[in-house]
């Protein structure tokens, strides 16, 4: 068993074949990828990446300087890891795990098997940031509502919303001011899943996560919102266990 980690929550007991890190969207945490370890291949150990200020790191101030935050990912997982491993994200979650796989590359050994990013426009092809992390906190909340990710009894409850609040600025801001840098293409296949008419990520900056895969790259389109990922979990982990089936890891 790995040693504990504050930034990454394992999901299973014991190690597996495969393990895939799972990076939550703004304001998430660990904890939506709880329920993932029953339904994917037996073979694969989710493990979630667990950023300051929620969970049990609920007090750290959050960081919302994405060098900072990429690099002590990747030293985290650096120091645990054993066995060949994939990443998940969805929406900011799949920018940090491109940003970490770039990292990985450029400074250590390891690499992952796979890349899937979720509900994410390919980062040389973002559109123009909203400053939504600029918003007074009413606004950010009225933002929210449009995105349909945080439950209404959540959303109701105020006091609940300010502790949240901050957290949510500072993932924001991480999204809003990330710059892309031109590199060599990730070794990796790539795999896509977006929302088919979605008014924040247009088909073409899906497609356009091509531009970073070397190897392979598969889109797939959702119906339904932003957050597609909770009703299309069964087809998403489908998915994700087949591909990495595939995978002649030793």
């Amino acid at each position: 068993m790995s040693v504990p980690n504050p930034w990454l929550i394992y999901m299973s007991s014991q190690p597996k074949r495969l393990r895939l890190y799972c990076f939550a969207y703004a304001g998430g945490n660990a904890n939506i990828y709880a329920g993932w370890q029953d339904q994917i291949d037996a073979d694969i150990e989710i493990c979630a990446v667990q950023l300051p200020d929620r969970g049990a790191r609920f007090g750290e101030p959050p960081l919302s300087s994405m060098p900072v935050l990429v690099k002590a990912i990747a030293e985290a997982m650096v120091g645990q890891q054993k066995q060949p491993f994939a990443f998940f994200g969805h929406s900011l979650g799949a920018l940090l795990a491109f940003e970490v796989a770039r990292d990985l590359r450029a400074h250590y050994p390891p690499q992952p098997v796979h890349l899937f990013v979720s509900g994410c426009a390919a980062p040389q092809d973002r559109s123009r940031s909203r400053h939504l992390h600029a918003l007074p906190d009413d606004e950010l909340l009225q933002e929210l509502k449009d995105y349909n990710g945080t439950p209404p009894e959540i959303m109701a409850n105020r006091a609940l919303m300010d502790l949240i609040l901050p957290t949510l600025h500072a993932d924001f801001m991480l999204a809003e001011v990330y710059t892309y840098r031109a590199a060599p293409r990730l070794v990796v296949p790539i795999t896509v899943f977006s929302r088919r008419a979605d008014s924040h990520i247009s088909e073409t900056q899906a497609q356009s996560w091509a531009k970073e895969a070397s190897a392979s790259c598969d889109v797939t389109f959702f119906d339904g919102d932003h957050f597609f990922i909770n009703h299309e979990r069964q087809a998403i982990l489908e998915s994700v266990s087949r591909e990495l089936a595939e995978k002649e890891c030793v």
